[in-house]
């Protein structure tokens, strides 16, 4: 089990909040499959060298109100927790797929820095401005 620490707070703009948003992100997103998450990568079409967003789903599958929402806050702390994992630009989807209560922190953490790799492969290279045109 790897240890953890959260870092900082976890404001409005680094959450994904809208209904419209999520959609978007899971319409047009790069997956990576995980044993208890699904991430839905994308990157953000919010302000250039904007932090990472985030936001969490947890069907009725995963268990009940209980489980979800102890899923979703485990989720937010790992989130917060993995700052360096996430590129900036980035707007992420997690699905929670299944949900132990023996899962921690550092097991969430761990799970996510060993798919670093993954996550990092499947975003196309940040977005570069475009030179100014210049008339003559």
């Amino acid at each position: 089990m790897v240890s953890a620490r959260p870092i900082g707070r976890f404001p409005r703009t680094q959450r994904v909040r809208k209904r419209s948003e999520f959609r978007d992100i899971q319409a047009r997103s790069q997956r990576v499959v995980l044993p208890h998450f699904v991430l839905l990568l994308r990157r953000s079409e919010i302000e250039s060298g904007a932090s990472a967003r985030i936001g969490v789903t947890a069907s009725r599958k995963v268990g009940c109100a209980v489980l979800r929402n102890r899923a979703k806050r485990l989720v937010r702390e790992a989130f917060r927790a993995t700052r360096s994992v996430w590129p900036s630009d980035t707007d992420v989807v997690v699905i929670v797929r299944r949900f132990d209560l023996e899962l921690q922190l550092g097991d969430v953490v761990a799970e996510w820095r060993r798919a670093e790799k993954q996550i990092r492969g499947c975003l196309p290279a940040s977005r570069i401005p475009a030179p100014l045109a210049t008339s003559n």
